[in-house]
């Protein structure tokens, strides 16, 4: 990495510590006495960052390192009894890095050439006081979350083990400001995905933009960016990377709703083997069945720097309702060649294919009756994705560029019973893409300067039929059947960024602009009418960062956000003329605080809607909710209490809140209610426990009520679909064993979701399968991983 003279930026600016509670709680015990003395490890094999951070509050010593040196790194774990220095080498063993100890109880991490070159001279390192970053997302690491101007949240897979998450459903609503719903409408199955960022409606997350491994997931980003046929396999997953605010400028465009970034498993530096498998039932449903998803990976990485993986994700079985049951199974091969220092190249391809029973909506007498029954026998999903991509990557000193150039297939298909008739609806989408960035260094006088230009260009590609057979046949359409939709859709899109982050000593100040071109277009081949729309917009942005301290900052940002017209939504018009693109102005101001023990963070958030939109799916129209506002408050909080005393060691408390505030404006009979499928208070409180190979956490987590329509209407409709949707509260535990390597780091787990079994249930209101869904009741669930 580059790096400018240090006296232009303190040395704190981007050399992150990451300092461990046990060191504050040492009391008479001498840090001298501390470094020498052994003391039994037992830390699993993981990603070297969390190994670190487990074995930096056990061992009561300071670990500092740059940004980017643990990224895409994993440990082989330590097992026995050792020093801090000696620990930390076996720790390390295999990485390609050193610990260079600093004599006051301290270490650095170097690459090993560096720290054994520094040895040797006996001079110090002087660590980068400003490094190129180039992509934002980064590795999706703490320190990349630290030093984001905006709010932002990285759950890791850890933690999806550690809560027992199947989904990411059940990831995205730790978030503050997140909410995911349970599946429901013509998403109620296990591939699709329902989320809503601060406020805007879940259904199928058609306004954040959505990617894995900053690849776009949506069939069609552009024309169709929803997610009912999302692939995302919790079993393939790294992290999970929230980006709220202050990114709208390199990522688009549907950034209203933030940016969401799966990052799959990295490729291992060493010869690795990783197996896991969870079982869960609900046996409290009237539907006792059991769902199994099982993940592997191998791969690694030789001495030239070419390396690969594996990895495979595999679902079957169904959930707590009837006609649920589910098959997924999702492949993914990767690929990296280290051509030299500065040069490297990376690929990945995946191919996912899935089907599972859709139960649908119910009415009130049938949910009162039973909750866990299905009336809708007939729907059903199916589909399948093909994904390539190849990248390429320059680094070296104060300089950035990258290509990554992408494809994607997807085939998504389904019955459904619609009433009078049922429906098989096949749709076809092709996207290749192309998108390049490069970041360059320089000082200027007393400050320093990291200039981002970037080009995206978009090409989609759709086709969508529905055929359809009379319900009172008792058939299921085939595409012989009378056809009533052949729709063929079409976008080019051009996208051009570029931005300046500027440090002034402990100010950072980040102007940008995002500049969108897209031409759309929907040929409706049985009618023979063409709609087109062309739409060019610019997306001003400012992010404030200022270092407070070396661990405490303060953050504020502006930026314009856009969602361009779906396929859908162009053939539609609503009241004052024909459907535009969405447009808003986001605001946040907030402060994070992280020192290693504590991490906590708080900010507030403004989002205004120029004009926000509604697609109702039980008669193809267009709700025109206008102008609305999102306005709230985010707050997250992890403290290892071992900081406070020595007989809380092991232990650490988490806990999340978000106040949100989302009404229309819009003058008319709806101005000042609350946008629907918003919860003014959602969030999560829990406790871990760690103790050698043990691992134990209680969780909770709590959502206030919704309303399913504009017009807020409390009462509910006899078909379930309108009517106000109570809050809740959940509690979970969890508790883990690990075996160790002498039996292959096997690890078991047992866990129960929903402890006290509390009955809660959501909406669907303007689908073609509308009604009440019920939640997951008491579900036990167990999980074990191996690894060689």
């Amino acid at each position: 990495m580059s790096s400018r003279p240090t006296p232009l930026l303190p040395l704190a600016r981007t050399l992150r510590h990451v300092i461990f509670g046990a060191s504050l709680s040492l009391g008479a015990v001498s840090l001298s006495h501390a470094a020498e003395a052994t003391k039994p490890y037992h830390i699993a094999p993981t990603e070297l960052e969390a190994a670190l951070n487990q074995f930096g509050r056990e061992a009561g010593v300071l670990i500092s390192y740059s940004p980017d040196v643990t990224s895409g790194r994993t440990s082989r774990g330590l097992e026995g009894s050792f020093t801090p220095e000696q620990g930390l080498a076996q720790l390390l063993e295999g990485t390609g890095l050193q610990a260079r100890t600093d004599g006051n109880n301290g270490f650095t991490l170097q690459p090993a050439t560096q720290a054994q070159s520094a040895e040797n001279t006996n001079d110090p390192i002087e660590l980068g006081a400003s490094t190129v970053v180039g992509d934002w997302l980064g590795a999706a690491q703490q320190t990349n979350v630290f030093e984001h101007p905006g709010a932002r949240d990285v759950i890791r897979r850890d933690e999806f083990e550690r809560t027992g998450a199947t989904s990411a459903r059940e990831v995205l609503n730790r978030i503050p400001g997140v909410n995911a719903p349970d599946n429901n409408g013509t998403g109620s199955h296990d591939m699709a995905l329902n989320f809503g960022i601060r406020g805007l409606n879940p259904r199928l997350a058609a306004r954040s933009t959505v990617l894995m491994d900053g690849i776009p997931v949506p069939f069609a980003p552009y024309g169709q960016p929803q997610l009912s046929f999302a692939p995302i396999s919790m079993g393939n997953m790294d992290a999970v990377d929230v980006v709220r605010g202050g990114g709208a400028v390199r990522y688009g465009p549907q950034n209203v709703g933030g940016i969401v970034n799966f990052v799959t498993r990295a490729i291992p530096d060493a010869p690795t083997v990783k197996g896991g498998i969870q079982t869960q039932t609900s046996p409290s449903s009237s539907h006792d069945g059991f769902k199994t998803t099982g993940n592997l990976l191998a791969g690694g990485t030789n001495e030239n720097g070419l390396g690969g993986a594996v990895l495979y994700s595999g679902t079957r079985g169904g959930d707590w309702r009837e006609h649920s049951d589910t098959q997924i199974d999702d492949l993914i091969l990767k690929g990296k060649y280290q051509i030299d220092e500065a040069n490297s190249i990376n690929t990945e391809a995946q191919y996912y294919e899935g089907q599972a029973d859709m139960p649908g909506g119910l009415n009130v007498d049938d949910y009162d009756a039973d909750p866990y029954q299905s009336t809708r026998q007939k729907d059903k999903f199916w589909g399948r994705r093909t994904m390539f991509n190849i990248g390429y990557r320059y680094e070296q000193d104060a300089r950035v560029f990258t290509v990554n150039s992408f494809f994607t297939k997807t085939l998504r298909s389904g019955y459904l019973d619609q009433g009078s008739f049922v429906s098989l609806s096949p749709r076809e989408y092709w996207v290749r893409g192309l998108e390049t960035r490069f970041s360059q260094g320089f000082g200027l006088g007393d400050t320093w300067h990291e200039v981002g230009v970037g080009y995206r260009y978009v090409n989609e590609a759709g086709h969508e039929l529905r055929y359809r057979e009379n319900t009172a046949l008792n058939l299921l359409p085939t595409t012989d059947s009378r056809n009533d939709r052949d729709t063929r859709g079409s976008t080019q899109a051009h996208a051009f960024y570029i931005d300046d982050r500027i440090d002034i000593g402990k100010w950072t100040f980040t102007p940008g602009i995002r500049y969108e071109m897209i031409d759309s277009a929907q040929n409706n081949n049985l009618t023979n009418v063409k709609y087109q729309g062309d739409y060019n917009t610019a997306l001003p942005a400012l992010n404030v960062l200022y270092h407070l301290t070396e661990s405490w900052n303060l953050y504020a940002n502006t930026e314009g956000s856009f969602g361009s017209v779906q396929y859908s939504q162009m053939p539609n018009r609503v009241i004052g003329g024909e459907v535009k693109p969405e447009k808003a102005r986001t605001w946040e101001l907030g402060t994070r605080y992280d020192n290693g023990n504590l991490r906590a963070e708080i900010g507030a958030f403004l989002i205004n809607f120029d004009n926000q939109y509604e697609s109702n799916q039980t008669n193809d129209t267009v709700i025109a909710r206008g102008q609305t506002r999102h306005r709230g408050i985010e707050t997250s909080v992890n403290f290892a209490l071992d900081g406070l005393s020595p007989m809380l060691g092991g232990f650490d408390v988490y806990a999340t809140y978000a106040f949100v505030d989302a009404t229309i404006e819009e003058s008319g009979p709806n101005q000042g209610n609350r946008v629907p499928f918003s919860s003014k208070h959602k969030g999560t409180l829990g406790v871990g426990y760690t103790e050698g190979p043990w691992k134990l956490n209680v969780d909770s987590s709590y959502q206030s009520s919704q309303f399913a329509d504009n017009t807020n209407t409390s009462a509910e409709s006899a078909d379930g679909s309108t009517g106000r949707i109570p809050g809740f509260m959940l509690f979970s535990s969890r508790a883990a064993y690990d075996f160790g390597p002498q039996m292959s780091d096997l690890n078991v787990a047992i866990g129960v979701k929903n402890i006290l079994n509390r009955q809660y249930f959501t909406r669907s209101f303007d689908d073609n399968n509308k009604g009440k869904y019920v939640g997951e009741p008491r579900t036990l669930y167990v999980q074990t991983s191996v690894s060689f």
